[in-house]
């Protein structure tokens, strides 16, 4: 009698590509297809009127690897994000029901993934890690997010049913910041723990390198109590970067404690532009405060979160056509490394 296998699907051959999307994912879905030559395949969202929903695919997607795009975070609806999250699995399921071969779930910002521990409380849930095991249980073999905020949240999916690709955007943003000229002579982190990336930033921009030792205050959320400056900046251009701006209170703090260390013109980078709450006043805030006394603001963020109604001083690092190779890679079973690796 043949031995049952534990995992539902073979993964031996490489199967046809499908790509499909959640309504709040389409609009970066489609630029990435149009990229990879691969049309979307028609989908049916729907919402009932006491807040349920499912997803219907319109298209035969057995045998396929199916890629499915949904957009976490973003102004492009007034979908929740708990409702986003919700709707992907629904599209999970949706696949793996109808046999796809691969169901993989794209989406550039992970869900919780700065609720990743807890951080010296006790009675509270590990959201990074319920997220893993929601789309794991939905039926998705693959997750690709782009610079998640903790690298080992890897290590929440079980790898016999499903792992995460995380895509490191080092080595493409670096050198198109450089050539918009929004670089500095020192390259800040924002904390401690972002200080290894910074690093990787600073070897590409042939920067020097220094941090902010950030106390947060975890009574309330979003609070950064107080930021204290490790290195010089002092007469020197400053470039800021970090993985996720929130509500842009960090920032604040962060350009705070530079201008008052003596640095000259301040842009700051994210591969996460979230912008919640008070964020854009905050930042408008600050570049208004450059323009009085002298002194340049920028922010530049990554398409990620799309932000088409943006000022003049925030730019956007578009990464459809790197998530694209990514993608053809997994397909080909070639190396994602080697994609995230060239530079461009």
């Amino acid at each position: 009698m043949k031995k049952p296998t534990s995992k539902k699907r073979v993964r031996d051959a490489r199967a046809p590509i499908a790509l499909m999307s959640c309504a709040s994912g389409k609009s970066f879905a489609e630029n990435v297809a149009r990229y990879m030559n691969v049309p979307l395949l028609p989908t049916n969202e729907v919402w009932f009127s006491c807040g349920e929903g499912k997803l219907e695919i319109e298209a035969n997607v057995r045998g396929h690897d199916v890629y499915i795009f949904q957009s976490i975070v973003g102004i492009q609806d007034e979908r929740s994000i708990y409702d986003r999250f919700i709707m992907l699995l629904h599209a999970i399921e949706a696949a793996a029901l109808s046999d796809a071969q691969y169901v993989t779930a794209v989406t550039p910002y992970y869900p919780g993934a700065r609720q990743d521990k807890r951080k010296g409380r006790t009675r509270e849930g590990i959201s990074a890690s319920l997220f893993a095991r929601m789309l794991q249980s939905a039926g998705a073999d693959r997750v690709v997010s782009v610079e998640i905020h903790n690298d080992s949240i890897a290590g929440m999916f079980n790898p016999s049913l499903a792992h995460l690709e995380n895509i490191f955007l080092t080595r493409q943003f670096a050198p198109w910041l450089m050539k918009q000229q929004l670089v500095g002579e020192v390259v800040v982190s924002p904390d401690v723990g972002f200080l290894e990336r910074a690093r990787s930033y600073a070897e590409l921009l042939s920067a020097d390198l220094a941090a902010l030792s950030k106390e947060r205050d975890y009574s309330q959320p979003n609070t950064v109590a107080n930021s204290t400056l490790i290195g010089d900046v002092n007469n020197r251009n400053v470039l800021l970067v970090d993985d996720i701006i929130d509500t842009g209170g960090s920032v604040v703090a962060a350009v705070t404690e530079l201008k008052q260390r003596g640095a000259n013109n301040i842009v700051v980078a994210c591969a996460h532009p979230v912008f919640s709450g008070p964020a854009w006043n905050r930042l408008t805030e600050l570049r208004q405060r450059a323009e009085a006394e002298g002194w340049e603001f920028q922010v530049a963020g990554t398409s990620t979160i799309d932000h088409p109604q943006a000022p003049a001083w925030y730019w956007q690092f578009p990464i459809e056509q790197l998530v694209a190779n990514v993608l053809e890679k997994i397909n080909s079973r070639g190396s994602v490394t080697g994609v995230q690796n060239h530079q461009h």
